[in-house]
């Protein structure tokens, strides 16, 4: 999934720059490949016809920090191209023979789309890579497609976007009212939506495919990179160019010390400036000269970085995931003095994985001991405490615990927190006899920040004989608004002034008849469905015969309602306070805590670490010691890199020991091929400011051209700054790249 790109030559300089083969040149041609053309030049393009630069020339090789894949024959067809123009004469006839001389272009370029036949389209033999069977070119093609970094990008936009339905519509394993409301709302719309799942977003097939689609992609991608990231961390860095001098923010200088001992001394300054450097020690250059240089790299941990970045985030997706199908929710209100045991008829919602076993959560129970509310003068909340007996398994004896908000009971991968209170008056409905027909907690609920709730009390067993043919039951309802702190508002009428139960009422009227519970059809347990119910006249502390009265739940006197069917009577003794629990279990949420801590990390060092090259190359010179050059490249933050290639420039000079510190460009270049001291020239005139042109011009004597007068090969006059170019320009091919 990586590749590398070099920009191209300025038009016209391939012709006009190219040594001519035989020159003398030890670095105009690289016969081997091993020479970087950052520092050497590309006769007439043919080393790189696609007029791109290999990964050594830019100063990096081919790794996992971003690359891409070449498309399917691309990369043949560019290896067929390439060697024909080098290609030696056949013995048996293939080529133009020792003698012929070089083939015309015309046939030059059958022959190479003869053997670029293959990317084209064109049958090869059988076995190879063109001449795969169409299903396994179609799965390679398709895997290829599917774990590149950019199908990646487009599941993941795909997969947020598929959750915006999810939080628009309402869910059953949510509030599955609310779905069969929608239902009833939206009689062409609901219907189509439910088929699409649109209830159901998150446990659709559509949203798992895209899901697993987006894993796969994920996984693919980051195991070529890793691959290919673990390969480069234990791999030398890339031999050094002919000349890193040339390169930007290079410069060179000459030293007593001999070429081996002055690589040996750059080699350990720049391990001390924690580089790994590694030696060219016993290798020799295409002409046959011992090569004396250094190469160092430093900043792996940007991809190492990078590579955390990305594989927590597909364990963070994955824990997600895992908790969804094994984790768990349940919402409970208890009633102080009441408890609940985990399990699933204790909820009034409960949300499961798609992996949960319902019959074998963890086996716990609580009590609800007392709750304690504390607030401001204002009414503003201060504290919100709930003492608590629970045990945490079978045959366990009670333990005590306080939940207070944001400080749930930890019980296992089961957490149980303070999510809501309120208050629950207490009724008990008496026949003729005074005898107890019916008692319970009513929960409210609360409407303000005061506390005012509405109360539903439905009693279906009231012992009255049912009526008609039809045997309706007679059942009775109630319906209220509860006061914690009651004052008589002139234009409201009774509201509460304070959250606290001070003076606690309840504005209470009644129904009689037919309330359905007995039908199998669930039923909102805080409204009253009047339609086949009749109003009842009430006596109580407001007067005789009223459809509403006001309770006094204080006052023993001022509490009680009569005058109800069959005798009977309706007493609020008390008030309670209760409390909503929320049951959670995400066995992986410890797992999520700690990819999410590996992204920032992982982010972190991709953003603040700087992968940089740095290369040394010592040369004999003339009158004995050696000419150091020195060079680099940075995948990005190029400013940054040149202030530290200067620091590094100083520590390696003084390590090698210049000699008198005087100036290299004072100094008379050591013996080389006049093809290589005429590009020393430039680098001269580059420095002094003149026109490279001008200056190579003036070294020959004025030659036409460029020529040097001895007959040599025709001196660059561009070296200098084409070398700088072609550096800076893929130092940013790189940094667009990764």
């Amino acid at each position: 999934m990586t590749s590398s790109t070099r920009p191209h030559q300025p038009t016209g300089s391939a012709t006009g720059l190219a040594p001519k083969p035989g020159s003398g040149d030890p670095d105009a041609v690289d016969p081997a490949g091993t020479l970087d053309t950052a520092g050497t030049v590309d006769p007439a393009g043919t080393v790189d016809p696609a007029g791109t630069v290999d990964d050594e020339a830019v100063g990096f090789d081919p790794d996992s920090s971003g690359g891409r894949r070449l498309p399917e024959g691309h990369a043949d067809a560019r290896v067929a191209v390439a060697p024909d123009a080098f290609a030696p004469p056949g013995p048996d006839g293939d080529g133009a023979g020792p003698d012929a001389g070089p083939a015309p272009a015309g046939e030059a370029r059958r022959s190479a789309a003869g053997r670029a036949g293959g990317a084209a389209g064109v049958p090869e033999p059988a076995g190879t890579r063109a001449g795969r069977h169409p299903a396994l070119a179609l799965a390679v093609r398709s895997w290829r497609q599917l774990t590149s970094m950019r199908t990646a990008l487009l599941l993941l936009f795909l997969l947020a976007l598929a959750a915006v339905p999810g939080s628009l519509l309402p869910q059953r394993n949510i509030n599955p009212m609310r779905v069969d409301e929608y239902l009833s709302d939206h009689r062409t719309l609901g219907p189509l939506l439910d088929k699409l799942s649109g209830f159901d977003v998150f446990a659709a097939p559509w949203f798992a495919a895209i899901y697993l689609l987006l894993f796969i992609s994920l996984i693919g991608c980051l195991s070529s990179r890793i691959r290919w990231h673990a390969k480069a961390l234990f791999t030398a860095p890339p031999k050094a160019p002919a000349r890193p001098g040339r390169l930007p923010g290079g410069s060179s200088w000459a030293s007593p010390l001999a070429p081996a001992e002055a690589t040996a001394a750059a080699r350990e300054a720049l391990r001390r400036r924690r580089f790994r450097a590694s030696a060219a020690a016993g290798t020799r250059r295409p002409d046959g000269s011992p090569d004396h240089s250094v190469s160092a790299e430093k900043g792996y941990l940007r991809e190492t970085g990078n590579l955390v970045f990305h594989v927590a985030l597909v364990g963070l997706l994955a824990a997600v995931g895992f908790g969804s199908w094994f984790g768990y929710s349940g919402t409970t209100l208890v009633v102080t003095g009441d408890g609940f045991a985990n399990t699933i008829i204790s909820y009034d919602q409960f949300s499961g994985g798609k992996l949960v076993d319902t019959a074998k959560l963890r086996p716990f129970s609580l009590t609800l001991d007392r709750f304690a509310a504390a607030y401001e003068p204002n009414g503003e909340p201060s504290d919100f405490r709930a003492d608590v007996s629970y045990s945490p398994d079978l045959d366990k004896p009670n333990r005590q615990a306080t939940i207070r908000v944001n400080h749930p009971l930890v019980l296992g991968n089961a957490k149980i927190y303070l999510i809501g209170h309120g208050y629950a008056p207490h009724f008990i409905l008496r026949d003729a006899q005074r005898r107890t027909v019916w008692q319970g907690s009513v929960p409210c609920t609360p409407r303000d920040g005061m506390f005012t709730s509405t109360c539903t009390v439905k009693i279906p067993d009231t012992g009255l004989a049912p009526l008609g043919v039809r045997k309706e039951p007679q059942q009775l309802a109630f319906s209220g608004v509860f006061t914690p702190t009651t004052h008589l508002d002139p234009t409201q009428g009774y509201v509460s002034t304070f959250p606290a139960a001070r003076a606690p009422g309840l504005t209470i009227t009644g129904f009689v008849g037919n309330l359905h519970l007995n039908e199998g059809v669930p039923q909102n347990v805080y409204t009253v469905d009047t339609r086949d119910m009749r109003q009842l006249t009430l006596n109580g502390p407001a007067g005789t015969g009223r459809n509403a009265q006001v309770l006094a739940l204080n006052n023993p006197r001022q509490r009680t309602l009569t005058a109800l069917p069959g005798g009977l009577s309706l007493e609020a003794d008390s008030v309670a306070e209760f409390a909503t629990f929320q049951v959670k279990s995400d066995p992986f949420k410890q797992e999520a805590l700690i990819f999410a801590v590996l992204i920032i990390a992982g982010l972190i060092a991709s953003l603040r670490v700087h992968r940089r090259r740095v290369w040394v190359r010592a040369r004999p010179a003339a009158g004995g010691g050696s000419v150091v050059e020195i060079g680099g490249l940075s995948r990005s933050h190029g400013d940054g890199f040149a202030v530290e290639l200067s620091q590094l420039t100083t520590l390696v000079r003084e390590a090698t020991g210049p000699a008198g510190g005087q100036d290299p460009a004072a100094q008379p270049e050591p013996a080389s091929p006049p093809g290589e001291a005429a590009t020393a020239k430039d680098v001269v005139a580059a420095k002094d400011g003149a026109a490279p042109g001008d200056a190579a011009e003036s070294g020959n004597g004025g030659a036409p051209g460029g020529r040097a007068a001895g007959g040599g090969a025709a001196a660059p006059s561009t070296t200098e700054s084409r070398g700088t170019a072609a550096g800076g320009a893929a130092s940013n091919a790189s940094e667009r790249e990764h």
